[in-house]
């Protein structure tokens, strides 16, 4: 298939710069792949659709403070730091822009203001990707310092210019099952869960367990390629465990539904499944699966999933959900989205939701 069929016009209005008020008051689109038509509902009740044995799996993931801002030692020039992924305490695969005043040797100085810390980064050495690697110094380990230098890495299309904004963004822009550092993006199909909402699901005789998947700035990186084929996909670490094995190998043996939130959980199974004859064992490892149409899913039976940018992977994914197998499932997301659009649902990050049942 070719990446601009994945296309589509989104006015710039339903691009959602903040989230609802509270979490649960989102609007939820509901998408019926057995035929294919669409209800409206809102997030809050989300609970009436699972039935006792379910399995709601979701991403455990937290985004941690990724983005810092820094100094040229020699020139003083201005520099924007990107935590990739932590090769050992210390040192870190990053993104640093501008990348071509960031040769190796390049010092980067790091400061709150404070004179009494001095924390610093040497370029050590830049990929193919055009990736450095940075060596940190002047603390023992970067990762604590990120609550008082970093700052959250929202996604470009988000707009910030005040710090009430960013302030609020701290705490928004995590789940509230977030537990383990790591991504540097949220998994923000999870966004809208209450405790409260998950306790009612829970009374329903739902099993909800967890996966982690540390997500990447990949994420929203577009699809260039021509064809989806030529496409290399973005490498994510993951951890699947022993209690969720249980539960979903269980359910599926006896024909219950899993429900996955978020496309992240969805690679994670998947990835497991496809490597296992449709079964899932406990893994820890990273994966580069690349969902697209024609898919044959092996474990999820449901997904909930925000509305997702143009000619991205989690659009593609989407549209493989909507019918796994085949390839009309793009054309049947993109009447959706459609859909979606004329009812002003918001979209990305911080929009609404959408179930695919």
């Amino acid at each position: 298939m070719r990446t601009a069929e994945f296309n589509f016009d989104l006015p710039a209005g339903l691009i959602a710069q903040h989230p609802a008020p509270h979490r649960d008051e989102s609007r939820l689109l509901i998408l019926h792949r057995a035929d294919e038509t669409v209800a409206h509902r809102r997030f809050r009740d989300l609970a009436g659709i699972f039935r006792a044995g379910d399995v709601l799996v979701l991403n455990n993931s937290r985004v941690i403070p990724a983005r810092l801002r820094g100094t040229n030692a020699r020139t003083g020039g201005k520099f924007e730091v990107l935590l990739l992924e932590e090769v050992e305490v210390n040192n870190w695969w990053v993104m640093l822009r501008p990348g071509k005043s960031a040769r190796v040797g390049t010092q980067v100085v790091f400061s709150d203001n404070s004179p009494a810390v001095r924390i610093s980064a040497t370029v050590e050495e830049v990929n193919d990707e055009g990736h450095r690697r940075l060596q940190f110094s002047g603390t023992p380990d970067i990762t604590h310092e990120l609550d008082r230098l970093g700052e959250v890495p929202l996604p470009p299309y988000i707009a910030r210019a005040n710090s009430a904004d960013m302030a609020e963004d701290k705490e928004r822009y995590q789940t509230i099952y977030a537990r383990i550092d790591g991504s540097v993006a949220a998994p923000t199909a999870g966004l809208h869960f209450t405790a409260e909402l998950l306790d009612e699901i829970r009374g329903r005789g739902v099993k909800i367990c967890f996966v982690t998947l540390h997500i990447g700035p990949g994420t929203f990186a577009p699809v260039k390629a021509e064809t989806l084929a030529a496409h290399k996909m973005h490498e994510e670490k993951f951890e699947l465990g022993e209690e969720t094995v249980r539960a979903v190998n269980e359910a599926k043996s006896a024909g219950r539904r899993v429900f996955a939130v978020g496309t992240t959980t969805v690679r994670v199974l998947e990835s497991v499944a496809f490597a296992n004859s449709g079964k899932l064992n406990v893994y820890r490892g990273k994966t580069r699966i690349f969902i697209h149409p024609p898919f044959p899913f092996q474990v999820v039976d449901a997904l909930l999933t925000n509305f997702h940018l143009p000619c991205s992977t989690l659009l593609m994914l989407v549209s493989a959900f909507a019918a796994p197998g085949e390839t009309r499932g793009r054309e049947i997301i993109l009447t959706t989205y459609a859909e979606a659009i004329r009812k002003r649902y918001r979209f990305f990050s911080y929009g609404d939701a959408m179930l695919i049942l």
